[in-house]
């Protein structure tokens, strides 16, 4: 109707750069799942994390305002950069 043309865009594809791998379509099911167990036992107000091979609820309260950041020395920057990924420097 705007005579403009759009896209559907999965922001998930666009922040890790292509299609999702198994990796990422079972941790989804893994978090998804959480999150319905958590809201199925009255828990709200957390985010969920995976810790080993489970979840757990983490309150809010303890995660925003706070950041977790990668040393810039860290392994995971040289591989992301041995295939292409921009980091933006």
């Amino acid at each position: 109707m705007t005579g403009l043309e759009s896209r559907l865009t999965i922001l998930g594809h666009l922040q890790r750069g292509g299609t999702p791998s198994a990796i990422d379509r079972v941790l989804a099911t893994q978090l998804g799942s959480a999150c319905v167990r958590y809201i199925d036992e009255g828990i709200s107000g957390v985010m969920i994390a995976v810790r080993g091979d489970g979840t757990e609820p983490v309150p809010l309260k303890d995660v925003v305002g706070k950041r977790k950041v990668v040393p810039l020395d860290h392994c995971w920057l040289d591989c992301a950069r041995s295939v292409g990924t921009c980091l933006g420097d």
